[in-house]
């Protein structure tokens, strides 16, 4: 299970990383960390539920993007950039939520001068990428 798990984080890690590098050179350390906290099955469906902590570095954007399923995060600390296409950009604060629709291509990242965290809970579809670059 352990192993398993380190896989995933790897996977989830090279996904966001190639992300980054589609849009930007590369940049030590990586900008955006996530650790995977949990990760279950949904019974008798493609999806499984994926927990992690997210810290993304002070004025760091990602790129146009999309995640394969739905993703809700809680903002602990910082501040979190989000522009849905074809929505307002918005930002959301400590102690805030937000929520991505299923596929819904997008940019994030955190403003000001402070890391931003999150517990972001991802439902997506199994075997797929958790980030997947758009042009």
């Amino acid at each position: 299970m352990l192993r398993k798990t380190l896989v995933v984080s790897a996977l989830a890690g090279f996904a966001l990383a190639g992300v980054a590098l589609a849009q930007n050179p590369p940049v030590t350390p990586s900008p955006v960390k996530r650790t995977i906290v949990a990760k279950i099955e949904v019974p008798d469906s493609n999806y499984e539920v994926i927990t992690a902590m997210l810290e993304i570095a002070p004025g760091f954007k990602a790129g146009r993007h999309f995640h394969p399923g739905l993703v809700t995060g809680h903002i602990l600390e910082g501040t979190f950039w989000y522009a849905l296409d074809g929505e307002p950009e918005k930002t959301f604060g400590p102690g805030e939520a937000v929520a991505i629709p299923m596929k819904g291509i997008h940019n994030e990242g955190a403003v000001g001068d402070k890391p931003m965290k999150a517990v972001v809970t991802y439902v997506v579809e199994k075997g797929q990428p958790l980030v997947q670059p758009v042009k």
